[in-house]
């Protein structure tokens, strides 16, 4: 009942929406989110410029390319999302400290992930990709754990910076 209260009240004075990441802090931070969805973007980059070579287009490939620019779009915002993230509520004066330029960085991030959405060209994805995996490595430096670098293994099979993680157990 007091659900259909605020739904009436918030139809006449439109409540603002708002949205956020938990803000607890949980402390569970990690760039392989962004990193995934820039080699996603590739992939739908690559598959976009695939189509092109089958023109005319028919009905169902421009479907299938109103769906892949539309995935193309929602990663680049992704990755913005996953670093903005990372940057807003992990980074803090210690971080700044090891990595002046991360301010830098992050906007260079922005920029990059919107080119991507601004257009079907690779070398931008390329490039977002470049700069998600300098993010990375500052991360995990600052977590005094060492990365190494490996070609996914999978499409669009780039090269990606992970964290060299060490099992005790072993």
């Amino acid at each position: 009942m007091i659900y259909n209260v605020i739904q009436r009240l918030n139809k006449h004075l439109e409540f603002p929406h708002a949205a956020a990441h938990c803000d607890i802090p949980c402390k569970i931070y990690d760039p392989i989110s962004a990193q995934i969805a820039t080699l996603s973007l590739i992939r739908f980059l690559d598959l976009i410029n695939e189509l092109d070579a089958n023109t005319p287009l028919t009905l169902a490939s421009q479907a299938k390319l109103c769906r892949l620019v539309s995935e193309k779009d929602a990663h680049a915002a992704k990755v913005k999302d996953e670093i903005n993230v990372i940057w807003g509520d992990y980074f803090k004066q210690p971080q700044f400290s090891q990595f002046p330029d991360i301010h830098n960085l992050v906007h260079r991030i922005m920029l990059a992930g919107s080119a991507c959405k601004q257009s079907i060209d690779r070398a931008s994805g390329l490039a977002l990709l470049e700069l998600v995996n300098e993010f990375a490595a500052a991360f995990w430096a600052t977590k005094g754990i060492e990365t190494y670098t490996a070609v996914c293994p999978y499409p669009p099979a780039e090269k990606l910076i992970y964290p060299q993680l060490i099992n005790d157990e072993q």
